[in-house]
């Protein structure tokens, strides 16, 4: 009996396999191109107005479209046509944009269009700017955008506000106008030489429907409804996202001008051109913050991609800055590459401990830069993959000077101490810990996060405050609840990155323009002569008056130390062999249209 339950089973497993293998055979065409991927940092949501923080973006980037964007393969970049039918001209003025939108192109479908295909249209962007500007979504970005000056809209922002009235979609604004069905015209009050960068960020020019907005409500982060190549298939907050292929999206096809000397890009376009695009079915992204289960899952192979090594694994990732060779056995490939960022500690400039422009609250948060290690930072905490932030400006943008020094790179305990003991920062009681200068205790308070390397950088600050005196304590919290907090006014000290969005350096210095504290400016930086320069720089052409204009918004900076700038940082991806196409963009997300799944290569590899 046990003998015949022996056969039995078998031949039930024979059969099984005997099953499997045909339906291998015979289904491998409708087996799904997944790419299964983690973010280290929980997502906000998905709707482009609500959201500043990078991981949401690189979702929302698939979904919603720009009219122009850039190519996958050249490098620095080059701007190429998305929903735009040709490339918009440069006016003489700099103040007259037009972009022709090509027809033909439909949203996503979506119960809020009630059974109908919806077409993009030119009013569909001027519905999407004008949200930044309506109170209700209290947009992170509309203090950037203000700046923009385009012609009536900020003043009517100001109308509202002022009010307390409901924003009218209906308005006409002169600077911001359909003309025809596929025709927009953005008019601003003053020239803006780079203008035409604003076109390619689906982050900020991203198109939205308005059915889906008045349909959705509160609830449109949930429910995000674009053009592009990708629709949002389940969310479940803060552990899994999953997009899938639009079933109505137009016909894209790969095309892409690799650089002449980039053999590997020029093999790349040789295998894809004319493609069409996507070529992925599906992306499950998951949200493993703890460094160690997303370097494992990716080494078990149930990741296929690992974006960003955690610094812990560096060394054994990637000895001596080469791939191991029992990761090379397995044809992993690695992507390496410094990184358009910038780190950063903000000093909340309203908090009566470190903030405020007094030579003595000045005086503090220099000595606290001049304090920290940041080439123990790279060293040890980050592993070599990193290197020392001089200025803000990131790597690969305009204004970027990589022979430049400033005190911002600079490590020097005494120089701290001495200016500290200047300004009455001293122990007046003897147990080695400095008071202020009234008398009253002196402790940092610094936001941070649970993940490993947040642990692991608390323990440096730790050891370089004690070093000069000074004491610090640790507020763990979500990153989404430390930036609502960061936004709100309501932390002392956190500590951010920043990734550049744009060819232009000038960005970053919107984190001290004080028209937009509650939104880039997370230290609530006031100061009119930075305000001045800052608003030259978006209006000055490149080329010497602007070079230096940056190196005077550097100085201020540096100067009044509302942020401590640490690294630029070095990325190195990870991809299993049958992950294709794969390119870290310097300063855009939108890359998973572009990348291949072999996943016939993968189930051999799993089995």
């Amino acid at each position: 009996m046990k003998r015949r339950q022996f056969l039995g089973t078998t031949v039930a497993a024979a059969t099984t396999l005997a099953t499997a293998s045909a339906s291998a055979q015979n289904g491998t065409a409708a087996r799904k191109k997944t790419l299964r991927y983690a973010f280290p940092v929980a997502e906000t949501g998905f709707d482009p107005v609500q959201i500043s923080d990078l991981y949401s973006r690189n979702v929302t980037g698939q979904i919603f479209e720009s009219p122009l964007t850039f190519d996958h393969l050249a490098r620095p970049f080059k701007l190429k046509l998305m929903t735009a039918a040709e490339m918009p001209a440069i006016p003489a003025d700099f103040k007259r944009w037009v972009v022709k939108i090509r027809p033909g192109i439909h949203f996503a479908d979506d119960p809020a269009f009630k059974g109908q295909r919806r077409e993009l249209v030119a009013a569909d962007y001027v519905y999407s700017w004008k949200r930044f500007f309506d109170p209700r979504w209290k947009a992170p970005y509309v203090a950037s955008l203000t700046l923009l000056r385009i012609t009536g809209l900020n003043e009517y922002r100001e109308q509202v506000l002022k009010s307390k009235g409901t924003f009218d979609y209906d308005r006409e604004i002169e600077g911001l106008r359909a003309l025809d069905r596929y025709t927009l015209q953005v008019t601003i009050d003053e020239p803006e030489p780079r203008f035409l960068y604003q076109f390619t960020n689906p982050d900020i020019f991203g198109a939205v429907a308005r059915e889906v907005v008045e349909m959705y409500g509160d609830k449109i982060m949930e429910h995000p409804v674009g053009t592009g190549p990708f629709r949002l298939v389940e969310w479940r907050r803060s552990s899994k996202i999953i997009v899938e292929r639009n079933p109505g999206y137009r016909e894209v096809l790969y095309d892409a001008e690799p650089n002449a000397d980039d053999v590997a890009g020029q093999a790349l376009f040789a295998k894809y051109k004319g493609k069409r695009l996507p070529l992925l079915d599906r992306i499950e992204v998951s949200i493993i913050d703890e460094q160690q289960p997303r370097y494992l899952s990716f080494l078990n192979r149930q990741q296929d991609m690992l974006e960003r090594i955690a610094a812990d694994f560096v060394n054994i990732a990637l000895p001596n800055g080469k791939l191991a060779p029992s990761l090379a056995r397995q044809g992993v490939q690695l992507e390496r590459v410094l990184a358009s960022d910038v780190t950063m500690t903000l000093y909340n400039m309203d908090h009566p401990v470190v903030g405020g422009m007094t030579p003595d609250k000045v005086a503090l948060r220099r000595a606290i830069n001049l304090a920290i290690d940041v080439d123990k930072e790279i060293r040890l905490v980050r592993r070599g993959q990193a290197i020392p932030a001089q200025t803000p400006v990131m790597p690969l943008t305009y204004g970027y000077d990589p022979k430049v020094r400033t005190e911002m790179g600079e490590f020097n305990r005494a120089r701290a101490k001495a200016l500290l003991d200047t300004f009455g920062y001293v122990d007046r009681d003897g147990d080695g810990l400095r008071e202020q200068p009234d008398g009253t205790p002196l402790l940092l308070e610094y936001a941070t996060q649970t993940d490993q390397a947040s642990r692991q950088l608390n323990e440096l600050w730790r050891g370089d405050m004690q070093a000069v005196g000074l004491r610090i304590e640790f507020r763990p919290a979500k990153w989404p609840e430390n930036l609502k907090a960061a936004r709100a006014g309501k932390l002392m000290m956190w500590g951010v990155g920043l990734a550049a969005s744009s060819p232009d350096g000038m960005g970053v210095f919107a984190r001290g323009y004080s028209p937009d504290i509650g939104g880039q400016n997370l230290a609530r930086f006031r100061l009119p002569e930075f305000d001045r320069v800052y608003e030259m720089l978006k209006s000055t052409p490149d080329g010497p008056e602007r070079e230096a204009l940056f190196e005077q918004a550097n100085k201020i900076l540096i100067s009044y130390a509302p942020y401590k700038f640490h690294v630029h940082r070095i990325y190195n991806d990870l991809m299993h062999p049958w992950v294709i196409g794969y390119r870290r963009p310097p300063f855009w997300n939108e890359w998973w249209q572009y990348v291949d799944v072999d996943e016939d290569m993968r189930a051999k590899a799993l089995a």
